[in-house]
């Protein structure tokens, strides 16, 4: 027998120990990625606030009488450096009611005419003032997640919710 080569015993045990070492490592790994792991985050489901209830059927007839004139679109750049593209317009209530509240939906178009962002906002201020009857107000919506594949045109501006203001 050599003077180097381990005696049979010394190569099992040593084989032993390998496995024995390893096995536990495994057992600490798995241990620390369970004690360590971050718990899966639980997202209460996607609730949209302040969303006015339908129009009546009175509401829904006066809106013909909102108009959306002096339409303007801009782009500019926000302080993140990201794009941001504003519209600019007046409503004018062409009715006989005063409004309290007006909201209207924008919709952006691609070249194939598909609607690619639409979004809605209050457009008579935060607290609104009473647009009266004949009134023209000011309004600027800015954007700052319209696709690039906007077709560069007017986007639809349509009344998608209006409310009376009180009779005094």
């Amino acid at each position: 027998m050599l003077e180097n080569e381990p005696l049979p015993d010394q190569s099992r045990t040593s084989v032993i120990t390998i496995a024995i070492g390893i096995v536990v490592l495994a057992a600490i790994g798995v241990s620390l990625w369970v004690v360590l792991k971050p718990a899966p985050v639980q997202r209460p489901p996607a609730v949209q606030i302040n969303i006015p209830a339908p129009m009546n059927v009175d509401e829904t007839s006066y809106a013909k009488n909102v108009r959306f004139e002096n339409v303007a679109m801009s782009r500019a750049e926000n302080f993140l450096h990201q794009e941001v593209t504003i519209l600019r317009a007046e409503a004018v209530n062409g009715g006989t009611r005063p409004l309290q509240r007006i909201v209207v939906t924008v919709e952006f178009s691609n070249d194939a005419h598909e609607v690619i962002f639409r979004e809605s906002r209050a457009v008579l201020g935060n607290p609104p003032a009473v647009l009266s009857p004949g009134q023209r107000r000011s309004f600027e919506i800015s954007f700052d997640g319209v696709p690039p594949s906007w077709n560069m045109q007017r986007p639809a501006v349509e009344v998608t919710y209006l409310e009376f203001a009180p009779q005094e």
